[in-house]
């Protein structure tokens, strides 16, 4: 079962790239959250998303969000893949893949992780889902639009 624009967002803790944890209810007491989940790391459209998001990271934060990205690889994984393109924002290693389950990001062709946005509101609230396997970086305009309406800022 996919989770849908209205549902509360589960909760996780996971191993961010450095090793401590990132926790969804500890993150949302700061600001909203834009989660994407992400097929893999250091691969051409994972790292043009990334890439993206990290052109508009200081956006984000102005417009009053954090962005989180999420996939199976391991810290470590996530470490190399932020050191090498200065990723400013966290990613999260969900090892066995029990987080993108209990979000019911679908599986592209039964094979390749799903790409999945989701923008979560400060209450937990998921108030935007954004599906594309192929146009990575659309779901970082998708993204900061929503986060600029719940908001009501206006990123510079």
């Amino acid at each position: 079962m996919s989770i849908k624009v209205g549902d509360k967002a589960p909760d996780f803790t996971l191993p961010k790239q450095d090793g401590t944890p990132a926790n969804l209810k500890e993150l949302l007491q700061k600001s909203a959250v834009v989660l994407y989940f992400y097929p893999k790391d250091d691969t051409p459209g994972c790292t043009k998303e990334a890439c993206s998001f990290r052109d508009s990271y200081e956006a984000f934060k102005d417009a009053g969000a954090e962005v989180v990205g999420i996939s199976s690889q391991s810290a470590a994984s996530h470490e190399a893949f932020a050191a090498k393109y200065r990723l400013p924002f966290t990613l999260v290693s969900d090892e066995g893949g029990k987080v993108r389950s209990q979000y019911g990001v679908p599986s592209t062709l039964g094979l390749l992780p799903g790409r999945v946005t989701y923008v979560i509101d400060r209450d937990g609230t998921v108030r935007h889902v954004f599906n594309s396997q192929l146009n990575a970086t659309r779901h970082v305009t998708e993204a900061l639009n929503i986060v600029k309406q719940l908001t009501g800022k206006t990123a510079n």
